[in-house]
């Protein structure tokens, strides 16, 4: 029985990992069409210096904002799983 309560963890560890690459792959996809989209007009062989720019910019913005909505959406689950 208690080798059974192990492999379940083990699982669950595995697909918490697997879920987490998942997520940061689609984050980081999101973030390069978005960006791209806004700052590179004329998709050349090189960036120039303003496009560079504004792709970090935009980079650093999004990451903010998606840093804010996965604190809130944890401090929300947390709250809704106090109550039961």
């Amino acid at each position: 029985m208690a080798m059974a309560n192990v492999d379940k963890g083990e699982i669950m560890d595995q697909v918490k990992q697997q879920i987490a690459v998942a997520n940061a792959q689609e984050l980081l996809n999101q973030m390069t069409q978005k960006c791209f989209k806004k700052c590179v007009n004329k998709p050349g062989t090189s960036l120039d210096s303003s496009e560079q720019k504004c792709i970090s910019m935009c980079m650093d913005r999004f990451m903010d904002s998606w840093n804010l909505i996965s604190r809130t959406y944890g401090q929300r689950l947390q709250r809704e799983q106090s109550k039961f």
